[in-house]
């Protein structure tokens, strides 16, 4: 098993990386969420990695941190997921977002996600509802307002991945309503 790759970035492309290692060249499948991350062309790039043996091919998927592949890995046990849908869920949730949405039963985060419909959302959820822990500083679930607020932020043409990060900047006392919430996570990109 191949759980780590340390080696130099040599090429990027939709959703993969060539990391060459001692003068051989890795292709990775990496979520959308690495990319930001990820070093120049020519710097030392660590992945943390999972391979997935099939009977007519090997495929390298490599994350950021543990944590993104633990999760990977959780969601490669839920029926009707496979590899490139676990990564599109983590290319669109950060693992908090996950356990938040898992924990709540907000099926509606997870299909909003490519690839997820509603029944897969709530398979998910059903399945990994006992095995994902609460989100990383006791996160609280997600509020109902925040869900719509995610779908303006995404309707305004922004990714699920910047309106979640716009929206875990409001304040804990930020109010609950919609509309305030979305004035307030679009300042988070105003920012210089």
């Amino acid at each position: 098993m191949i759980s780590t790759l340390r080696g130099v970035l040599q090429h990027r492309a939709d959703g993969e990386v060539v990391v060459d290692v001692a003068g051989v060249g890795f292709t990775v499948h990496v979520p959308t969420s690495v990319w930001p991350e990820l070093p120049a062309l020519g710097q030392v790039v660590s992945l943390y990695t999972y391979l997935v043996v099939r009977e007519d091919a090997l495929a390298l998927y490599g994350f950021a941190t543990p944590e993104q592949r633990e999760v990977f890995l959780l969601l490669l046990q839920v029926t009707g997921v496979g590899p490139k849908l676990a990564l599109a869920v983590l290319s669109h949730l950060s693992p908090d977002t996950l356990r938040g949405a898992v924990g709540s039963g907000q099926a509606e985060a997870l299909d909003r996600v490519p690839g997820v419909g509603r029944k897969t959302a709530e398979r998910i959820i059903f399945h990994l509802k006992d095995r994902m822990g609460m989100p990383a500083g006791g996160m609280l679930a997600p509020l109902a307002a925040d869900t719509e607020v995610l779908g303006a932020l995404t309707s305004l043409g922004y990714s699920l991945v910047e309106a979640q990060a716009a929206l875990q900047t409001l304040p804990p006392d930020a109010p609950e309503d919609v509309e305030a919430r979305l004035r307030a996570a679009l300042t988070y990109f105003s920012r210089p």
